[in-house]
């Protein structure tokens, strides 16, 4: 049976009635990110921000963002930023896990207490959040070591740069990155390499791979924070194949210099962006996503499109 289309007029009718009901409300979302060092997250705080005043404008409410990240990483700060934002009243919380583990009891006390949580970037998949916003983790794993193993024309020795073996997301991603290599004979895996999530602590631990292992030619960076910082590559452009997640500004620059040959970024806007819109829905309108997972697709950032990309920075970080 085929199901008429609402009308223009009923639409409208729709939209206005919601915004009715919202009107005059003043709600607040907290925002709780993995670190202010980080530029996608102040990307996700810019979105967030956008989203709240967009919205707010259609919905004729007073929405407000409550950001609540740590200067570092560190779930246990986060965990406590979930109880806080409960005690002051926040109706709505959105998170991105630097542990999963850490924040799983924090989020079901909030759920339990009526404060709907969404998690983005990083999920933690064994709490009561309604939905998570992001890239599917594993298939970006995989992306990464294949778009690696076709510029090493199929054959040689490779990393795997892994970041925090706590982030589940990361463990995802480098699941995906194993399972893409182990179908292709001609690459041999050297090693996943852990390490503490500052550009710092990244750079360090590629040196001392690449000293301590001289005939590894080709880098798949599930995470890169060693990108996010000058001159963290031991190599000179082209001698080493690298692949890499996401497309900062100083990552960017490696890209310039043939150090690497392709990022991935994430949409970090919206993160924010898309977590508020989430959230409004269920608080304001009493709507819910058709999925627990809502999947954000990666963009590809070569040579060809690299200059086209960092104009979005020059948007996202105008804050």
């Amino acid at each position: 049976m085929k199901i008429p289309r609402p009308s223009v007029l009923a639409c409208l009718l729709l939209s206005a009635s919601a915004a009715f009901a919202a009107g005059g409300r003043t709600i607040t979302i907290g925002v709780i990110a993995k670190s202010q060092s980080n530029p996608v997250f102040q990307a996700a705080r810019v979105g967030a921000e956008e989203a709240a005043r967009d919205l707010g404008a259609r919905l004729h409410a007073d929405i407000r963002i409550d950001w609540r990240t740590p200067n570092d990483e560190d779930a246990q700060k986060q965990a406590q930023a979930v109880e806080q934002l409960v005690l002051a009243g926040a109706d709505g919380i959105a998170v991105s896990c630097s542990d999963a583990n850490k924040l799983t009891d924090a989020i079901n006390a909030a759920v339990d207490h009526g404060v709907p949580v969404a998690t983005f970037d990083s999920d933690a998949p064994a709490s009561r959040r309604f939905v998570t916003f992001g890239i599917d983790d594993e298939k970006c794993g995989e992306v990464i070591m294949a778009t690696l193993v076709k510029t090493m024309n199929g054959r040689g020795v490779v990393a795997i740069l892994a970041g925090s073996q706590n982030a589940p997301n990361l463990q995802k991603r480098m699941r995906g990155a194993v399972a893409e290599a182990a179908r292709h004979p001609g690459i041999t895996i050297r090693g996943v390499y852990y390490h503490k999530e500052t550009p710092q602590d990244a750079a360090a631990k590629v040196e001392q791979v690449m000293e301590a292992n001289p005939d590894i030619n080709g880098w798949a960076m599930v995470a890169a924070a060693c990108l996010f910082t000058d001159n963290a590559l031991p190599w000179q452009p082209g001698a080493v194949k690298c692949v890499a997640m996401d497309a900062l500004p100083p990552e960017l620059a490696y890209l310039r210099s043939g150090q690497v040959q392709v990022l991935y970024a994430q949409q970090c806007y919206q993160w924010g962006y898309r977590s508020v819109e989430l959230l409004v829905d269920r608080i304001l309108l009493d709507r819910s996503p058709a999925s627990v997972k809502e999947v954000s697709p990666l963009i590809r950032v070569d040579p060809s499109n690299v200059d086209a990309f960092a104009r979005n920075w020059d948007v996202w970080l105008r804050k």
